[in-house]
């Protein structure tokens, strides 16, 4: 078995102490997450893993069987919450929790608690998830599903707590996955991709290979001509993302990880073909996936509109954990470059400043009425991101043989072993608002000898993604600069990486300075949607501006020559504080109007106006 090479430093070991993720992680934990349990209380999804169990004698309630997934996803969120911030309470209530889902699954491990509620003997078939009998529906039923937000649930709760009950559950059920889809067994694949995930979180934990061989057997089992779902072809003769963007993107994660650990260059090399034609073809300047509402799915190459675009939060979710496995498997900034847009902004975007509103669909452009919602009867993006914002630290740094991977930029403190020695590494810096950033570094030992690979951003490049599918219109001259304790070093990139590679002594200290200019962005012509059109973006932030913040209130008549001066200026008190980009465009007949744009992660906090990401260059274009 060949592991991966590159394994990243876990969150429970990076204490962010900046203001900007560290506030949103403690709402996360102090709000999204008690409040999300609330909703599935009041929706009924808690309440019927009792009514399977036969502890309530009340109806089992809503139209998907996919709601169990949402419960699952949201103790997985809480498992990780408590590993960085033990909570008496929130532990106490899983401890009531999990009971009720051990009651709930049947003697041989089948847990599904619309089926073994015997909703459709009520004449009450739920919708997509409908199931005559077990297993008969697979493809749009989410039993495989369900479960496998189960297995990953399962284990955060048991690396959390040490307790088993809920892993044991997650076993019983694989155990019964293996013998029913074995190499012997039902030779279908799941319709919806995430149990092959959770299957190989299984392994880790457990150690049993079967469990590892059955993600691998989902996957090889693929090709019956179902693009939806990616069944279209075999996975490793596929070169294109097609079909449902959140499976595809967890389908695409399940293969790294596969290939990873059993060293399957077959999967690697599909995955790169697939990775190329989404960065060169099917990406959002957002770092969104998804272009249709239709399926939910990846459209044609370079069909990218902006209004109706669909980039579901939980596909931008599932668009960072595959980048964030290439980069694993690869070693290269770029992978992290797609992930760190996909985070900053179609992530981000996806839940409000105080936790509590959320957003499915993450257009680019609206003429109004596009505001967060509370709850969703499909639930899937809030409950996504409430597991996925507890983990937003173990994305920042990575060991591997090389040396130490610093990835993402933000004031932390992180320990870690590299091969030689317990290293604690110190990140000082104001990001995404500023570029400078300092990284001090503590062996245990007193000294050490490695490698520190420092992320150059392909923004701070000049390269918005690795392909030309976006450019920046004109280039700023200011150099990116590193000094190691107060002497030049030379900006030598390695795989996007400046390299340095010394004897470390504690309180050595790297700077490192990104110039984070105004950036006008432009997009391959061959993307209709964009021709003749504008984007604007500092650091990794993307922009947009929304009608409340141009004179007139017509932001879609925008237009922003090329020579229009933009200052950057951050305003603390709005929006939680933000830099905004000001100047003077003017609308469609001519009329100057001052202009504000603020960062797409933030917009819809005051009102659901207008708002558009891509704006015109000049008029009649």
């Amino acid at each position: 078995m060949m592991q991966s090479t590159i394994e990243p430093v876990p969150f429970t070991a990076v204490q962010v102490r900046d203001t900007f993720w560290a506030s949103r992680i403690e709402t996360n934990r102090t709000v999204t997450i008690p409040y999300a349990f609330e909703q599935s209380e009041a929706t009924g999804r808690i309440e019927n893993f009792k009514v399977a169990a036969g502890l309530s004698e009340g109806p089992w309630q809503g139209d998907a069987g996919f709601n169990d997934s949402d419960v699952f996803k949201i103790i997985e969120g809480a498992a990780y919450s408590l590993m960085a911030h033990p909570d008496a309470e929130l532990d106490a209530y899983l401890d009531r929790l999990i009971p009720w889902i051990a009651a709930a699954q049947e003697p041989d491990g089948y847990l599904y608690t619309a089926w073994t509620a015997q909703v459709q003997r009520q004449d009450r078939p739920i919708g997509c998830c409908y199931i005559a009998e077990q297993w008969d529906n697979i493809v749009m039923s989410h039993e495989l599903y369900n479960v496998g937000h189960l297995y990953e649930a399962a284990v955060a709760h048991y690396q959390a707590t040490g307790k088993r009950e809920l892993l044991d559950v997650a076993m019983k059920n694989a155990d019964l996955i293996v013998e029913v889809f074995g190499s012997d067994g039902r030779a279908d694949v799941p319709g919806h991709q995430e149990i092959e995930i959770g299957l190989v979180k299984l392994y880790r934990v457990t150690g049993n290979l079967a469990y590892l061989d059955q993600a691998k057997r989902f996957l090889d089992r693929r090709g019956h001509g179902n693009a939806y779902a990616q069944d279209h072809r075999p996975v490793i003769e596929q070169d294109e993302a097609v079909g449902h963007a959140v499976r595809a993107g967890y389908m695409y994660s399940a293969m790294a990880d596969v290939a990873a650990l059993a060293g399957e260059r077959d999967y690697m090399a599909a995955i790169d073909r697939i990775w190329e034609n989404v960065v060169s073809k099917k990406l959002y300047v957002t770092g969104g996936i998804g272009a249709r509402h239709d399926g939910e799915a990846f459209g044609d190459a370079y069909e990218l509109p902006n209004d109706t675009a669909y980039c579901e939060t939980c596909a931008a979710i599932a668009n960072v954990y595959w980048n964030h496995r290439m980069f694993l498997l690869h070693g290269d900034a770029g992978y992290i470059d797609v992930m760190e847009r996909s985070l900053y902004n179609n992530v981000l975007v996806g839940v409000s400043l105080d936790g509590k509103g959320f957003f499915y669909v993450n257009p680019l452009m609206t003429a109004g009425g596009h505001g967060r919602q509370p709850w969703f009867g499909c639930a899937c993006c809030p409950s996504n991101v409430c597991r996925f914002m507890a983990s937003v630290p173990g994305y920042a740094y990575a060991v591997g043989p090389e040396g130490i991977y610093v990835n993402l930029y933000l004031q932390s403190t992180a320990e870690l072993s590299s091969p030689q020695s317990t290293i604690r590494l110190t990140q000082h810096t104001d990001y995404p608002w500023d570029g400078d950033i300092a990284v001090t570094v503590a062996p245990a030992s007193g000294s050490a000898e490695f490698a520190l690979f420092l992320r150059i951003p392909g923004w701070a490049r000049n390269q918005p993604v690795p392909s030309t599918l976006y450019s920046v219109l004109s280039f700023e001259a200011e150099p990116v600069q590193v000094e190691v304790n107060g002497e030049p070093y030379p900006v030598a990139l390695h795989n996007g990486y400046v390299v340095i590679d010394r004897t470390w002594s504690t309180g050595d200290t790297v700077r490192l300075y990104l110039p984070m200019p105004v950036q006008r962005i432009a997009c391959d012509a061959r993307v209709a949607a964009n021709v003749g059109r504008v984007a604007l973006q500092r650091g990794p932030l993307v922009y947009c501006v929304e009608g409340l913040d141009v004179e007139g209130g017509q932001a879609l008549d925008v237009v922003l020559p090329d020579t229009t001066p933009l200052e950057a200026v951050h305003l603390p008190d709005l929006l939680g504080g933000v830099t905004v980009l000001e100047g003077t465009g003017h609308d469609g007949n001519g009329t100057a109007r001052r202009v504000m744009a603020i960062p797409y992660y933030a917009w819809a906090h005051r009102g659901d106006g207008p708002m558009t990401v891509w704006m015109t260059r000049a008029p009649g274009t």
